[in-house]
């Protein structure tokens, strides 16, 4: 229960007994005397289901007391309660968030849902998320976003902010070695050999999440920045054109990573985000590591590093490229409060609360409607944002899902499959889902 619901309750109890009270003393008043007793409405409920995000139980969480406050504005101004419910890994051997997922949303044990986009797709695409299309808040939301989550003509999920991932870099340990910040596969190469060279183990702190980071970056360079993107997409989803024709590229280059002993695919196989390769990356020990744009706001993630902190695009043909991906807030269809869910997500996802949600924690926006200045180490990510430069590696206009499948491939990769086996698997997702 939140510290402000517990706070108003005390309150209602608190007066209750001091009527009691009165009412006792008064025992013996005039008959005639009216007394009339009120009882407190009980308190409206939603259930939201989410990630704790917070490993350290003792640590400050920017983004999830940003989150705090826009359910505060909700629940004042609907009388609600938002009560939480959440569900983190401890380690690779559990069940995932996205299976837990999956698994209470199909058996209606929440009301929203924090969804990852591979999720988005797939509860969309089984109609058990509701068409978000009449909220208020929607005529402010970006293209992209609607894009992205769109499924069968409905919008099915709402982020508060575009997630951008990016490389993190300690740019003192650049410095240190004479280096310049990457701007292709190559260069980047060239950096890790330099580092290996000079006694750094393992250049590429890398978990098992998100290695594809890189393979977007190089696969859909061309797509998003120059290319016919709708034309290209069509091909895809016909079966003219092939996703592992586009994705090769990436696959060679994380293999080159692999067997230079650039990236440790064994721990990385058994690695959560952050949690695995974090430590190392604090400590000054390996100077690269991949994450979301939110970590680099997040004292529980980087957000307080004793170096020089720079977040770049992953190394493509266009330069530095932002890879993004849309989160986002679903209601499923069949939910118990589902009238008052849908009511806190239109204030949730309103222009004033992603104003606080944004000022906060410094993130893109879902909203046209609002910009805020990043911290200084997003800013070489967020120039190339602002420059339209970036590839998406959600697309509910793909038929073939992209974040969650390309992953499962790369952690097949990352156990010792070929680049031909990856490939071979790519072309099999693909036949498989064109044929449904």
């Amino acid at each position: 229960m939140r510290k402000r619901n517990i706070v108003r309750r005390l309150m209602a109890a608190s007066l209750a007994t001091i009527m009691a009270l009165s009412l006792s003393a008064c025992g013996t008043g005039d008959q005639n005397d009216e007394i009339i007793i009120k009882e407190d409405k009980e308190e409206k409920t939603v259930n939201l289901f989410s990630p704790m995000e917070k490993t350290d139980s003792d640590a400050e969480n920017i983004a999830r007391n940003a989150f705090d406050e826009t359910v505060t504005i909700a629940e004042e101004k609907l009388g609600v309660n938002v009560a939480y419910r959440t569900y983190t890994a401890e380690d690779y051997q559990d069940k995932t968030y996205d299976d837990v997922t999956l698994d209470r949303a199909r058996n209606d044990m929440d009301d929203i849902y924090m969804l990852n986009p591979d999720i988005i797709q797939k509860l969309g695409e089984e109609g058990l998320l509701l068409d978000l299309s009449d909220l208020a808040c929607v005529k402010n939301l970006r293209e992209v976003v609607k894009t992205a989550n769109t499924v069968d003509g409905k919008l099915v999920a709402i982020p508060q902010e575009v997630v951008a991932y990016g490389l993190f870099i300690n740019k003192d340990m650049f410095d240190k070695y004479h280096l310049e910040l990457p701007n292709t596969p190559e260069e980047f190469l060239e950096c890790c050999r330099a580092f290996k060279e000079n006694g750094i183990e393992t250049p590429v702190g890398a978990n098992r999440w998100w290695l594809e980071t890189f393979v977007f970056a190089q696969a859909y360079a061309d797509m998003y920045n120059g290319g016919d993107t709708e034309a290209e997409i069509a091909k895809l989803n016909s079966g003219e054109s092939k996703y592992s024709d586009y994705m090769r590229p990436g696959f060679e280059f994380l293999q080159e990573l692999i067997d230079k002993g650039y990236v440790d695919a064994k721990k990385a196989y058994v690695s959560e985000a952050i949690e695995g390769e974090g430590d190392d990356f604090l400590a000054q020990k390996t100077p690269i590591v991949m994450a979301y744009w939110g970590a680099a706001n997040t004292e529980t993630a980087y957000g307080k590093t004793d170096f020089n902190l720079q977040v770049i695009g992953f190394p493509s043909s266009h330069g530095q490229m932002p890879v993004v991906t849309i989160t986002g807030f679903g209601i499923g269809t069949r939910a118990e409060h589902l009238q008052d869910a849908k009511e806190t997500l239109d204030v949730v996802l309103s222009d004033e609360a992603l104003q606080i949600y944004t000022e906060t924690n410094k993130v893109i926006s879902p909203s046209k409607n609002i910009e805020v200045e990043c911290i200084p180490a997003l800013k070489p990510l967020n120039d190339r944002i602002e420059e339209n430069v970036y590839v998406l590696a959600s697309n509910a206009g793909m038929k073939l899902e992209q974040w969650g499948n390309t992953c499962l491939v790369v952690r097949e990769l990352l156990n010792g499959a070929t680049v031909e086996e990856c490939m071979a698997e790519l072309d099999r997702l693909q036949e498989e889902t064109l044929d449904k």
